[in-house]
């Protein structure tokens, strides 16, 4: 049996003004957790007093505030140096854990030596599994079917829908490449030998990366459907998705010429350059268009 003075599982959260999602997050990892636990948040210079918050409710937390928005990877690795579990939790937020769910990640990381990270079954509100909850590596191929929408039009197909791995049951746990960062489980020593969170990405990406890397140094990822949440993903303001988008297409970027690159022509670089960033000029079109309708 564990010491019981250290926390088996730590939970990391990073947040920005998100104080009520915070709140009820916290309840329900300190609910579900049945070894002990610790909780780090990482508050990224919110104006919402989530902080005060959250020491007034849950003084047991450890509450890490920084001076300015950091972004996610950077504000993560700030948490991360202040976990001592032997599992990491990370949980963004917006995601409410199910009873049992702490512990039943847990369980699968101490069967299975092999593993370096494992996420749950995580859904949408309206009871959809999260598409980022299971995930393929974006390779240029993967990528391009994603883009073009073929994965959207075969979500079930081993190779257009290879991206969100929807050829697989999702009532048995198995093997994938990537997890999301909303909620996954991580090996504290896995993670000590790969490394925390690449600060190049800002808000998208590095779970990505993250799991690319375990699985380059040897470790698997693992989805558990037994262990669930639910990720309750709210509409956004035009400047925020115009941020987002952008964001997200960076980090589309920032994978590719990190992980695939040295190993991709000259020319096949370029096409990946154009299809990411003409899908971001494309969305933007899109959007501006919409916009003009509403009005």
């Amino acid at each position: 049996m564990p010491d019981s003075g250290k926390p088996v599982v730590s939970a990391l959260i990073v947040s920005r003004n998100s104080k009520d999602d915070l709140l009820r997050c916290l309840k329900s990892f300190y609910a579900s957790a049945d070894v002990p636990v610790e909780a780090i948040v990482v508050d990224n210079d919110s104006s919402d007093g989530s902080p005060a918050a959250v020491t007034d409710d849950f003084p047991q937390a450890t509450v890490l505030v920084q001076s300015k928005n950091l972004g996610y990877g950077r504000a993560a690795n700030a948490g991360l140096e202040r976990c001592q579990g032997r599992f990491v939790l990370l949980v963004a937020p917006n995601v409410t854990l199910d009873p049992q769910c702490v512990g039943r990640l847990a369980d699968l990381l101490l069967t299975r030596p092999d593993a370096g990270a494992v996420g749950p079954r995580l859904t949408l509100p309206d009871g959809k599994l999260d598409p980022d909850a299971r995930r393929a590596f974006p390779s240029p191929g993967t990528l391009f079917y994603q883009t073009v929408g073929l994965s959207r039009l075969f979500p079930k197909s081993a190779r257009f829908g290879r991206y969100n791995m929807g050829y697989l049951p999702d009532n048995e746990v198995h093997e994938i490449d990537a997890g999301t960062a909303a909620c996954m489980m991580l090996r504290r020593s896995a993670l000590d030998r790969v490394g925390f969170f690449d600060p190049r990405y800002y808000m998208f990406g590095e779970d990505l990366d993250l799991c690319y890397r375990l699985k380059q140094g040897g470790w698997k990822v693992f989805f558990a459907p037994t262990a669930r949440a639910t990720h309750s993903v709210k509409p956004v303001s035009p400047d925020r998705e115009r941020q987002l988008s952008y964001e997200r297409h960076r980090a589309m970027w920032t994978y590719h010429f990190k992980h695939h690159s040295e190993d991709t022509s000259a020319f096949g670089n370029g096409l990946v350059w154009a299809q990411i960033w003409g899908g971001y000029a494309a969305g933007r079109v899109g959007s501006l268009l919409r916009g003009r309708q509403a009005t």
